[in-house]
């Protein structure tokens, strides 16, 4: 869509409704309860909103930096929208942004991101009913998959449209689900016990072993 064409900003209603449909999909799968939990959704849910504001609301990236993007893309509206997924416009992609590879790669992540959430708390839900260790489907490969499929859900909204503030948010975000992941490890121990010291001693805590071994040292002791 060009500039010409119609506003490709101010739709402050697609903020809400785009917002709305991953927040609320995300909290289907992640069900927080304790505080720490909602603290962590809470920061995930504020990069969404802060994300779709600037793909939808008020484009604050591109004003911030049109002095350098005119003068390094001249002839370029970057109040279009399409102009707007600057990597696609940086690296060189000038027919459909929709259909650029960091488009698409951005779709896979974030789908891919969902699924693993799903999976994850289907496998989470069970066992929590029945007060046991969840250590099959994704359990079985790491520890901590609901939030290897958050920070993928992230990763691939900045690859489609990377923003200052999401940009400075990202790392912050990791480094809550680590801490997060550390605190849950030490109630489940608490709570299991031997079971738990054997499960972490041959399941990584969030990148899975790409050969076959017994350590469980790769992605976290």
């Amino acid at each position: 869509m060009n500039h010409a064409a119609g506003p490709a900003y101010g739709l402050w209603t697609l903020v809400v409704l785009n917002s709305l449909v991953f927040i609320v999909f995300a909290f289907s799968f992640a069900r927080p309860r304790s505080a720490r939990d909602w603290r962590s959704f809470g920061a995930f849910s504020a990069f969404l909103v802060a994300l779709f504001t600037e793909m939808y609301g008020f484009p604050l990236t591109i004003y911030l930096l049109s002095g350098w993007l005119g003068s390094r893309f001249p002839g370029v509206d970057f109040l279009s929208h399409d102009a707007g997924q600057l990597r696609e416009v940086m690296f060189g992609w000038r027919a459909n942004p929709h259909f650029g590879p960091f488009h698409l790669l951005s779709a896979l992540f974030v789908g891919g991101g969902f699924w693993l959430l799903s999976a994850a708390w289907r496998v989470l839900y069970r066992n929590q009913r029945r007060h046991t260790l969840a250590v099959s489907g994704p359990y079985a490969r790491v520890r901590h998959p609901q939030y290897i499929g958050f920070v993928a859900i992230l990763f691939g909204f900045l690859l489609q449209w990377p923003t200052i503030l999401t940009l400075a948010m990202f790392p912050v975000l990791v480094w809550m689900y680590v801490r997060l992941a550390i605190a849950e490890e030490r109630e489940a121990e608490r709570e299991f016990g031997g079971e738990w010291a054997r499960y972490a001693a041959r399941t990584p805590r969030f990148l899975p072993r790409l050969r076959g071994g017994s350590s469980g040292r790769l992605g976290g002791p």
